[in-house]
């Protein structure tokens, strides 16, 4: 990283809306399609990506209790498992920016479907606690991936339409994640197994996304890259980057707090049944699928400052009300108003963060994705400690505080002075030979 540049151009209003040059090349991986660019076919295949990998990580979320059972762990074994995969995502993350950097963002994302697939029919088939634990630190690399790679397409596809679509794209892992929970369910209702779920699951995955691969986007070396780019050497302005930086480890800090405490905080806390404590986490996904399917219409119109805002506001309010919950309705509302405005701010990141250095966008993205596993542990284990010394109401203090903070760094995603509004080049990706 480098120091924070010069004077630069007055940008236009943020939320004016910029269509992308008429003589932009066409850049859709061979695939054809319509409307901004021909993106269209390769829209539906990032957005299938998407939607696998939230569907792989709900699934082998929902069955932890499965894996405890297996292997006789304790909880905190299987955390630790869990925390194990999210800390070797970082990892992942900087491998998917190597291979974009000397390939493109296409390869990195089918290498990380592929480190996906090995390692779950690992976990499927692992006789023992060693191999299941690095079953699943494999899987980690494999996330890490996926997770970057899926991100740098999605910007440059962003950058390819000339407008903000990014959220789309998280509605679709929304949609993987409640299906990956739906075919747990569906299989433990039928009494199929363990390892009969995994195979399903996995060999899903491995279809779907043999499927949609070649129409991942291609990008375009339409600018010349600036000499840091040519020497891999990305100059990235400090303060926004770790702003932005902190503001994603915020959020997921607020996502895997709801995700890991939820339907403990209402079993214990507001003292629900164990079956209406499930139903917190699902009002959460539900609200977080309907904000982000709505999510590009709002910054369109409103420019991503104000919606990183009004977002923060959002789930400040519901967390108060989870704060102060003293009946069950009470908690159930508060955490689905929390998933209405707190998701928001994910594809905001992202689609920020690919401005910051021109040229070399995936380095960026790959870079910024590794404060989302810094935010799953932060979510996890800080809620977890306060909760162990006071209770579950204290705790949930934190992710409210971290709400409050995210608020504060909303300027963070106003366009910087002299960055374009959309284009190809953006994206650090190059082109296919």
């Amino acid at each position: 990283m480098s120091t924070p540049p010069g004077p630069l151009d007055t940008p236009p209003p943020e939320h004016s809306r910029t269509n992308p040059p008429a003589h932009a090349p066409e850049a859709d991986g061979g695939t054809g399609g319509s409307g901004h660019g021909g993106i269209r076919r390769p829209r539906i295949a990032v957005s299938v990506a998407f939607g696998l990998q939230g569907f792989t990580l709900s699934m082998l979320l929902t069955l932890l209790p499965q894996f405890r059972d297996r292997f006789g762990l304790a909880d905190a074994a299987i955390v630790g498992v869990v925390v194990l995969a999210s800390v070797i995502a970082g990892a992942g993350s900087l491998l998917a920016e190597s291979l974009a950097s000397r390939t493109d963002s296409r390869v990195a994302l089918r290498t990380g479907f592929a480190v996906i697939v090995a390692a779950v029919i690992a976990v499927a088939v692992s006789p023992g606690i060693g191999v299941f634990v690095a079953g699943f630190a494999v899987y980690g690399v494999g996330l890490g991936m996926v997770d970057a790679a899926t991100n740098m397409q999605g910007v440059a596809l962003q950058h390819r339409a000339g407008r903000f679509i990014m959220s789309s794209f998280y509605a679709a892992w929304s949609v993987g994640a409640i299906a990956g929970a739906l075919l747990v369910a569906a299989f433990s209702g039928m009494d199929l197994g363990l390892r009969t779920t995994l195979f399903a699951g996995v060999g899903l995955v491995a279809v779907a996304a043999a499927a949609v691969s070649p129409r991942f986007f291609r990008p375009t070396a339409a600018a010349e890259p600036s000499p840091e780019a040519s020497a891999g050497q990305p100059r990235i302005p400090l303060w926004p980057f770790l702003a932005l930086g902190s503001a994603m480890a915020l959020f997921y800090g607020i996502d895997f707090a709801v995700g890991n405490w939820s339907a403990l905080f209402m079993t214990d806390v507001v003292l629900a049944d164990s079956g209406t404590a499930a139903l917190a986490m699902a009002a959460y996904q539900v609200a977080a699928l309907i904000s982000r399917l709505t999510g590009d219409l709002w910054v369109r119109r409103f420019g991503e400052t104000a919606v990183v805002r009004a977002g923060a506001a959002v789930a400040i309010v519901g967390l108060v009300l989870v704060v102060a919950a003293q009946s069950v309705p009470m908690a159930l509302a508060g955490f689905l108003i929390v998933g209405l405005g707190a998701p928001l701010v994910a594809p905001l990141c992202f689609g920020a963060a690919g401005r910051l250095a021109p040229g070399q966008a995936d380095a960026v993205i790959a870079r910024i994705n590794l404060f989302n596993y810094a935010g799953t542990i932060i979510g996890g284990g800080m809620v977890g400690g306060v909760a162990a010394l006071s209770n579950l109401r204290v705790a949930f203090v934190l992710p409210l505080l971290f709400a409050l903070v995210l608020a504060a760094l909303a300027p963070a995603f106003r366009r910087r002075r002299g960055t374009p509004r959309a284009s190809s080049a953006a994206s650090g990706t190059r082109a296919a030979p």
